[in-house]
């Protein structure tokens, strides 16, 4: 899920897909393959044993694939023929393969882990009505985000430059020389989480979902916050970070994305482990190996974000009011120019700048 995080925390991405004509015709967008999948569902499990969490999780990844394509498309605003042209078979396999099929069985797992640990709701023992929501919620948030990278693409086509575009290219590219700091980070914050989660399994119910989620949650959660303070790179950290926002706008981002996006990777990776492993969660192993894995996938993507915000930062760009529906950058521009409501953001590539130099 790189690619939602980078949607809604660098603002050059932010600022092309939360405008009010884009925000509306995104809504009409996610409504048609929310119903489609409805009716699909109905029909399906007639004919189809979904019931069985391998063959719904197929019947939703397939389903989100195809709501990828004509979502993207939506976005792109062109025909599908011209997309493949521009785009290529790589990156056309990417949409379908990774937001469609692949992030549409992650929403899946979250939907179905979500109702089995906070609501007692198990797939397993009444399979109807979980899975439907699977299918339906897993089928409109892939819309939501295949539509907004179709958008982006389409400015990025008429000439609109962005540093850093939501298909982990540039992710993998950092992954080859990763500065030490990125894996000294990635390194304590999963061994931080897995003692947090045994420490907890040890006292009393603590061994439990429940309780092995809010500790993971609040862990890495936090780890989020200090990972991708700590990859802005500001010369003098936090206070360097204070002096733009105040304390009730890290709290704000610690809430979001820190702890929904912590919450988000636990529960795919215990949807994983419980419905297409069937392993049992309540092992001490395995919840260890949930939370170090959670906390360091977090402590790794918040500081490669938070790398990205640094280049961002240098590069001039005028942030409008739509952007500041993003609560933290909300307050970060807000504090960056007090008496203004359009705020002069600087952002750097130094790629670009050696071309405008060129």
């Amino acid at each position: 899920m790189l690619h939602r995080l980078a949607l809604r925390l660098l603002p050059s991405l932010t600022l092309a897909v939360t405008e009010e004509r884009v925000r509306r015709r995104k809504r009409w967008v996610m409504m048609a393959p929310g119903l489609v999948a409805f009716v699909v569902y109905r029909a399906a499990k007639y004919v189809l044993p979904l019931s069985e969490p391998l063959a719904l999780l197929a019947i939703s990844g397939l389903i989100s694939a195809v709501t990828a394509v004509w979502a993207y498309r939506s976005g792109r605003d062109r025909p599908l023929a011209t997309i493949w042209r521009e785009d290529g078979p790589t990156r056309f396999g990417w949409l379908t393969g990774w937001i469609g099929f692949a992030y549409g069985v992650q929403l899946s797992l979250l939907v179905l882990a979500l109702l089995k640990i906070l609501a007692h709701y198990d797939f397993l023992h009444h399979p109807d009505g979980p899975a439907m929501m699977a299918i339906i919620i897993a089928c409109t948030s892939v819309a939501r985000d295949a539509f907004e990278i179709g958008y982006v693409r389409r400015l990025q086509q008429d000439g609109t430059p962005f540093l850093t575009f939501p298909d982990g290219e540039v992710f993998r590219q950092y992954l080859r020389h990763p500065p030490p700091q990125v894996l000294r980070w990635t390194c304590l914050a999963a061994l931080g989480c897995l003692m947090a989660a045994v420490a907890v399994a040890r006292v009393p119910m603590g061994e439990t979902e429940l309780a092995q989620f809010f500790t993971v949650t609040v862990v890495a959660g936090t780890v989020t916050l200090f990972a991708y303070v700590a990859g802005e790179q500001r010369p003098d950290g936090w206070r360097g970070r204070l002096s733009v926002v105040g304390w009730s706008e890290l709290f704000k981002f610690w809430w979001w994305p820190g702890l929904a996006f912590a919450a988000t990777y636990y529960l795919v990776v215990a949807g994983l482990v419980t419905f297409v492993l069937r392993w049992n969660t309540e092992s001490l192993w395995l919840q260890a190996l949930i939370a170090s894995l959670v906390a360091g996938l977090m402590a790794l993507y918040s500081y490669f974000l938070g790398s990205r915000r640094y280049q961002e930062d240098r590069i001039s760009q005028v942030v409008p009011p739509s952007l500041l529906r993003c609560p933290f950058v909300m307050g970060l521009l807000s504090k960056k120019i007090p008496h203004s409501t359009q705020t002069a953001m600087t952002l750097s590539d130094p790629v670009l700048e050696s071309r405008q130099q060129g």
